[in-house]
C-alpha cells in the first residue's frame, strides 16, 4: 500500500470519530483552567461584585425613599397651597361683600346728607324769600303810601301832610288792595 492509501485509510477512520466531541484528555486539560476561573470569580469577584451591588440597591432603595418623601411632600405642599388658595378667594369673596355693603351704606349716608342738605337749602331759601317779600312789602308800602298821599292830595285837592291822616289813607286803601287780591285769587 501506497503512504496515499493509507493516508486515506486513516482519513476513512477518523471520520467514524465524532469531531463535536472532544477527547476525555482535551476535557480534563480544559476543566482545571475553567475550575480556577470558577474558583478565582465566585472567591474575589463575587463578593465584591455582590457589595457593589448592595450598595447599588441601597442607593436605589434610598432614592426612592426620597422621591417617595419628595412626592409626600409635595402632595402636603399642594394640599397646603390648594387650602390656601381656597382660603384666599373666600376671604376676597367676603372683602368684595363688605366692600359693596359698604358702600351700599355711604351711598344711603350720602343719600341721606344729600336729601337734609337740599332740605336746609330749600328752607333756607324759603326764608331768605320770605324776608325780601317782607322788605318788599314795607318798600313798596311806603312807596304806595307817598304815591296814594300825592294822588289823594291831587284828587281830594287838599293837603295830606298830616301823619295820621296820611297813615290811614294808607292802610285804608291797602287794605283793599289785598282784599281785592284775595277775591279775585
Amino acid at each position: 500500500m501506497t503512504p496515499q492509501a493509507i493516508a486515506i485509510l486513516a482519513a476513512a477512520e477518523e471520520e467514524t470519530h465524532n469531531p463535536l466531541i472532544p477527547e476525555p484528555f482535551e476535557i480534563f486539560w480544559s476543566l482545571i483552567p475553567l475550575a480556577v476561573v470558577f474558583f478565582v470569580f465566585f472567591r474575589y469577584i463575587m463578593p465584591k461584585l455582590g457589595t457593589v451591588l448592595d450598595e447599588r440597591a441601597a442607593l436605589i432603595e434610598g432614592g426612592i425613599s426620597k422621591a417617595e418623601k419628595a412626592q409626600a411632600e409635595a402632595a402636603a405642599a399642594l394640599e397646603e397651597y390648594t387650602a390656601q388658595l381656597t382660603e384666599a378667594r373666600a376671604e376676597a369673596a367676603r372683602i368684595r361683600e363688605d366692600a359693596r355693603a359698604e358702600a351700599q351704606q355711604i351711598l344711603v349716608e350720602t343719600r341721606d346728607k344729600a336729601s337734609h342738605e337740599a332740605d336746609r337749602i330749600v328752607a333756607t331759601a324759603n326764608k331768605q324769600i320770605e324776608a325780601e317779600r317782607q322788605q318788599a312789602i314795607v318798600s313798596l308800602r311806603g312807596d304806595v303810601g307817598v304815591l296814594a298821599t300825592e294822588l289823594a292830595s291831587k284828587i281830594v285837592g287838599e293837603s295830606l301832610a298830616d301823619d295820621a291822616r296820611q297813615q290811614r289813607v294808607i292802610d285804608s286803601f291797602l287794605d283793599e288792595l289785598e282784599a281785592n287780591v284775595k277775591a279775585e285769587g
